[in-house]
């Protein structure tokens, strides 16, 4: 769930897990920040992540609140509890928020037509419910997953019209509230409609109802224009090592990942949030709920959030991915459990890190993974392609001794066996993906990151 400039499958649905574990097992507080300072160092050296800013908050007590490395790596600024990441898709509950507030002030209703709003955008023979794209079941194809025709547009300031125009005659994926795709495409039209019902820009609605109340300093659209004090330089990692990120025009995100945050402000936006201290009792709760297809079937995501259950463990949470960035924000309601991890490297696995601190925080050990040997007539068993839904197939594949998968537009990633048919992603051993067997060969796989998806084979 992620706004990124390279979309890969792990950053299309980053939902922090965690497992189950009795209270009694669980460290004390000097042993947890010993323990989340042994797992941040581990990541800064195996990821190669300049800077890394944490926040842990167990009940009331905040165990954590610290940074490692450097903010801005020619300049030698360590990292700390102010540094200001950008915060990615993480701004996407941000903005379902200030729609929930527009439709408690009767300025909306989550059952209106996008048109309403926004009339210039097409949609013919289709209405479109703003329920919908807060929900990403509206169908809209998303800009971010159309390969070069966005990216080669991704460094220019460009205006609403322009940015839509690169989706606003492509087919949709599928009926509105059939599916559920991510759709950086539904959350820019959120901050469409958000303009047209509250008649003020974007930015300036939420810094007066959202980042003003709860006095976010930090938190802010993270224009790169403006001087934001204490803002890191965002890297990422290629063959010669760590280099400056990639440009993006922070037009081009917008309200589905063009904020700038702290660790410190997500600790008190995640207690606000949950406390419904900007919406009424019930707001929260309403966010926090999974939406439902038309044929009934549970999304696994709300209003901008992802809800999951890991090993007995209520997780709410999202990711975030943007040049040169990476945030996780995990919430354990039924465990009094905060996790947040800012760094400012676009490879960076922030998901991973915040699971290992929820791991860490109810005393449970990390799995072993495994790398079995996979033969020759397994492969061939398992390679094929796999339909997600009417926009991403998983084409699974052999590359030498190796099984390999990629999804629709995306990097291809190891598959690591961990024999009868169960596999987990080299890039993140969170992802499971389990295969079913017909006979000889797989009929389908089914993919275990958030909520589970079985997509069918659809080769020949």
């Amino acid at each position: 769930m992620s706004f990124a400039a390279r979309p890969t499958l792990r950053v299309a649905l980053l939902l922090g897990l965690a497992s189950h574990s009795a209270l009694a097992q669980q460290p004390d507080r000097a042993t947890l920040a010993a323990k989340v300072d042994t797992i941040a160092r581990a990541a800064l050296a195996a990821e190669r992540i300049p800077g890394l800013s944490i926040a842990v908050l167990r009940g009331a007590d905040t165990v954590l609140l610290r940074g490692w490395g450097y903010a801005d790596l020619e300049q030698r600024v360590p990292a700390t509890p102010q540094t200001v990441y950008r915060i990615g898709s993480l701004t996407k509950q941000f903005t379902a928020l200030a729609i929930l507030q527009l439709a408690e002030q009767g300025r909306l209703s989550l059952d209106d037509s996008l048109q309403r709003f926004v009339p210039s955008f097409p949609t013919p023979g289709r209405r479109i419910t703003i329920r919908q794209l807060l929900t990403h079941t509206s169908g809209i194809p998303s800009y971010t997953s159309i390969g070069r025709a966005w990216r080669e547009k991704m460094r220019l300031d460009l205006p609403h019209d322009s940015l839509l125009a690169l989706v606003r005659d492509r087919a949709p994926d599928f009926a509105p509230g059939a599916r559920w795709f991510y759709d950086n495409t539904g959350y820019y039209l959120l901050g469409m409609v958000i303009e047209a019902a509250a008649g003020q820009p974007y930015a300036q609605y939420l810094a007066q109802h959202l980042f003003g109340p709860l006095g976010l300093g930090g938190t802010t659209y993270c224009d790169t224009r403006r001087i934001i004090a204490d803002r890191a330089q965002g890297y990422e990692v290629d063959s010669t090592g760590v280099v400056n990120a990639d440009f993006i025009s922070m037009t081009q995100p917008f309200a589905a990942g063009a904020l700038c945050s702290t660790v410190r402000d997500l600790l008190t936006w995640q207690r606000a949030l949950a406390g419904d201290r900007l919406l009424r009792p019930g707001g929260y709760a309403a966010m926090s709920t999974p939406g439902r297809l038309t044929n009934g079937t549970a999304t696994g995501y709300g209003f901008g959030l992802g809800i999951n259950t890991e090993d007995g463990h209520r997780h709410i949470g999202h990711g975030g991915g943007i040049n040169g960035f990476s945030a996780m924000l995990s919430a354990y309601p039924d465990d009094s459990l905060i996790v947040v991890v800012l760094a400012n490297s676009e490879d960076a696995n922030t998901g991973r890190i915040a699971q290992r601190i929820a791991r860490a925080a109810f005393g449970t050990a990390e799995p072993v993974v495994r790398d079995l040997a996979v033969s020759a007539a397994e492969r061939a068993r398992f390679a094929g392609t796999y339909r997600l839904n009417d926009a991403l197939d998983i084409r699974v594949f052999a590359q030498g001794d190796s099984l390999m998968a990629q999804a629709t537009g995306q990097g291809a990633w190891r598959l690591l066996s961990q024999g009868g048919g169960a596999f987990l992603a080299a890039f993140d051993t969170a992802v499971r993906v389990v295969f079913e067997m017909a006979g000889d060969r797989a009929a389908a796989l089914t993919l275990y990151q958030g909520a589970p998806r079985r997509a069918p084979r659809v080769d020949p």
